[in-house]
């Protein structure tokens, strides 16, 4: 039940719902989100973490960089992150609020 909170708070923010639907497209630098997002490099940092704990991404380590990518290994995570995806396609998620 614990990791099922864990799932569900990730995908509770707008932000890393940006970030997963950036990551949708294939692994990102830490940097590059930063510049995605218009945001500091902590609060991505932050977002990520969550989204580590929930097991929703992982990531592999080139030199001094640390790549980012979506978690593949369980179809019930997958099929949950295709699903809110799919929801924001009609939305252009990078707009800013009014």
């Amino acid at each position: 039940m614990q990791e099922l909170v864990k799932i569900f708070k990730a995908l509770s923010d707008e932000t890393r719902l940006k970030i997963l639907k950036i990551l949708e497209k294939g692994e990102v630098c830490v940097c590059d989100l930063v510049v995605f997002l218009k945001t500091s490099q902590p609060k991505v940092s932050f977002h990520l973490n969550i989204l580590r704990q929930a097991k929703l991404v992982k990531t592999r380590k080139e030199g001094s960089r640390i790549f980012y990518f979506l978690n593949d290994e369980d179809l019930f995570k997958r099929f949950l992150i295709l699903s809110v995806l799919e929801k924001m396609k009609s939305e252009d998620i990078f707009q800013k609020k009014s």
